[in-house]
Formats: structure tokens, sequence, C-alpha cells
């Protein structure tokens, strides 16, 4: 059985069952409230299996995250959530599934599944470059922007440099000279693309470069042609068909900030160096500092949204699925094209996902990282399983020996662990058992 403590009293709370008879031993209870029917053989099997991934989620906190969210889902539905740690290091709050948590670049696959949709209206070219949409006055300082497909933006192969590296906006954005108490504009970031600071990076399709640029100029695309803010047509398109209430772009709506953990950063040589220490970043345990001072407006739509492990897991089960985006745009997701990027070796991008090479499978999805959070959310391709996972530390700048979530969804022993549980959690297609269906 699976039941957390509840961490805040806003939070949602999931009620215990009566103490455990005969009968209630011969049911095993998911966490969406799904009763399957399971024998006593079936049952220890997932207790078992719950036992081990609960450990393994107990040894990624050996690596200095302060706590780690799981969400898993399979075509039942969200079958099992948990946490290790701590959402906050300092009163010892437990980390719990309840939190939202900020997903970093994974709102790339959000602002993706929007501008597919908008494709497959007809309603927005893929072909058309940001400039003939946007117009000179927005664009015409920008690298590429008049040369670069909104395609080459989804896949980032535009060649427009990223605003994320940019020494001044890292300190600004991320370190000592962080503005706290103030949104961005969602424009903003492009000020640091502009007046010659930063070439571009290759000719449109000729190459790979990540760039955060690419989302922020589609986040505007995507208001220029609907006429909308890029928030509402999230919520209209995506959020709200699937019933998912707690996914929030922050400093761009009502977020209750009892149900954010405290935020954490990776406190390396790296990071004073490169980002500096703001005034409020605060050392609270032994590499790590405090900076919850801080929120997300200066990512938007490149990083901006803030979840629940639950509704990251239904919304890529959903996508994988075909309920978010037609046939033709989740195809133009997965056309996968080699990054050759020697950091990750054996990952390929398409136009807003992302497909990893894993120790023991392939995860198709994305991950992210910015201050004071990480995140992965994926699909074992070829397989029925979902992984999320959430953690409340950033390794933003912070060097490579930083941990972040995917260097732990990468390793085998995590991964045959979540698929253990899985299986255990999960009755052979046209056995006894109510599958929960996606909220619409």
């Amino acid at each position: 059985m699976i039941v957390e403590p509840k961490p805040a009293t806003r939070l949602p709370m999931r009620r215990a069952p009566p103490a455990a008879t005969l009968a209630f031993a011969l049911a095993l209870l998911a966490p969406g409230g799904t009763v399957l029917a399971a024998s006593p053989h079936t049952a220890r099997a997932a207790e078992q299996a719950e036992a081990a991934f609960r450990a393994e989620l107990a040894r990624s906190l050996d690596h200095g995250m302060p706590g780690i969210t799981v969400a898993l889902a399979t075509r039942q539905g969200v079958i099992w959530t948990g946490s290790a740690g701590y959402a906050n290091l300092e009163t010892r709050a437990p980390a719990h599934a309840g939190y939202l948590y900020g997903i970093g670049s994974i709102t790339k696959v959000f602002v993706a599944s929007v501008v597919q949709q908008l494709a497959d209206e007809g309603r927005i070219d893929l072909d058309a470059t940001p400039r003939a949409i946007l117009g000179d006055a927005l664009t015409g300082d920008i690298p590429n922007a008049g040369t670069a497909t909104l395609r080459q933006l989804l896949n980032h192969t535009s060649g427009v440099p990223t605003w994320e590296f940019d020494p001044d906006w890292i300190r600004r954005g991320r370190g000592e000279n962080l503005l706290t108490g103030r949104a961005w504009r969602k424009d903003e970031t492009l000020e640091y693309l502009r007046h010659g600071r930063h070439p571009a990076t290759n000719a449109p399709g000729a190459a790979y470069a990540y760039s955060n640029s690419n989302y922020t100029l589609l986040g505007l695309v995507i208001e220029k042609v609907t006429g909308h803010d890029a928030v509402q047509e999230l919520h209209a398109r995506v959020l709200d068909p699937l019933g998912l209430r707690d996914i929030r772009m922050e400093g761009f709506e009502p977020v209750d900030a009892a149900r954010v953990p405290a935020r954490y950063h990776f406190n390396t040589p790296e990071f004073r160096r490169d980002a500096g220490l703001h005034v409020s970043f605060r050392p609270v345990a032994p590499g790590l500092i405090d900076v919850s001072a801080s929120d997300l407006s200066t990512e938007w739509t490149a990083g901006g949204l803030l979840a629940t492990a639950r509704d990251l897991a239904v919304f890529a089960r959903a996508l994988r699925d075909g309920a978010v985006v037609g046939p033709a745009g989740l195809g133009r997701m997965q056309d996968f094209i080699p990054t050759h990027d020697d950091s990750d070796p054996g990952s390929a991008v398409g136009e807003g996902l992302f497909r990893e090479q894993l120790d023991a499978g392939t995860l198709i999805g994305e991950d992210g990282g910015v201050l004071g959070f990480g995140a992965v959310m994926g699909w074992l391709e070829h397989e029925d399983l979902v992984v999320v996972v959430m953690t409340n530390v950033g390794s933003m700048h912070s060097g490579d020996a930083a941990y972040y979530p995917l260097k732990l969804v990468k390793a085998a022993h995590f991964i045959n662990a979540a698929r253990r549980l899985a299986a255990a959690l999960t009755p052979p297609a046209g056995a006894p058992g109510r599958a929960p269906a996606l909220h619409r």
C-alpha cells in the first residue's frame, strides 16, 4: 500500500484505508485510487518491488539531492508516486508528491505540443522564420532570426545563440545580481542576444546547438498567431483537456507558495565563479545553498513551468498515446536526428522531444535544470512505462560533477527497479482490474 505523509494543510490528502484485513490483503491499492485485483503472491511481489525501488530513491540522496519525487505510469494510468528526503532541510518537512517542482526545459515539450497543434490546424507554417511572424522590431538584431525556420527552432538546429549562457544573464537570472521579487518580461532574455553580443552558433539546419532562445521565440510566435497569452493557450489546448490543475507557469499565473518546496542549488566553485552568490543565497548544508528567494519568471516558455510528478506523468502518457498532438505532429516531434553531442553520446533530437540512450534502454522525452530544480520526464521506447523524476536542487552552472536527475535515470539499476515495480503493479492486458482513464 502506498500512502505518503501530508506535507502541508493546503496539499490534497489521500485518506488511508481501514486496517488491513484478509479481504484487503487480496487487493492492491494503486496511488491513483484504482483497485487492481491481486493474489497474495502478487501483493507480496509488489511490496518487495516497491521496497527495492524506495531503496533506490534513498540511495540517490547520497549524491547530494535534498529530496526526490518520482511518478510511474503505464497504460493503467499513474500507478505509483513516491518520495525520499526533504522538501525543506531546515524544517525537516518531508518530500512529497503533492509539491510543485520546477521542470525546467521539460516546459519546451508543452510549448512544442502547442506549436504542433497550430501547425496541424494550418495556422502556423513550420518553414516560416520567426522574423516573418514577429517582425523586424522584435527579431531584427537576433542572429538567424530571419533565416532559421520554426522547425529548426523546435529541434535546436536554428543556430540562434542561447541567452542562457550569456555571462551577464547568468548573474542576473541565476546568480549574484538576481532581482528578487520582480517578474521578467517575456522577451527580456532576448536582449542578451542583441548588439552583436553573440554570433550565430551555426548556419540554420547545419548543426545541433541547444538554445533556450528558440523556445522564447516560439512562445512569442504562439502569442502572435493566436492573439492569446501563451499560458492561456497552454491551458486551453493541453492542461484543461487532460484535467491537469497542478502545472503552472511561475511568474505568469498564480502559484500557491505553500506547495513549492524549498529550492536548493549545488554551491560549487564553478557556480560561484560563473553565477556568483546573491545575498539571499544561504548555505544550508555542505555543498548546498538555499535559493528560495528566486523564481522562474526568468525562463518563461523556455523553462518556467512548475508541476507535480503525477500531472507530469499524466501529460507524458497522454502525449505518447496521441491524446495531446495528432499523428502528424507527434511524428514530427519524434523525427529524430543525432545531436552529435560529445557530452551525451547517442542522443537524438526531434521537433520537441529527445531520445536518450540509457544504460538499459532508451528514453523518449526531455530533462530540465534551472536554479533550484531538476527533472526528467519520458517513456521507455517500445515499453509501457512512463518515468518522471523531480528534485529540489539545481545543477546549472555548477560543473559536470554536480548530480542531476538524468544521471539517475540513465543508471541501469534505477530504471530496472522501476521496470520491476511497474510490472508488479500493472496486470497483464486483459487481466482483471479497472484501468483509470485519462482525465480529459
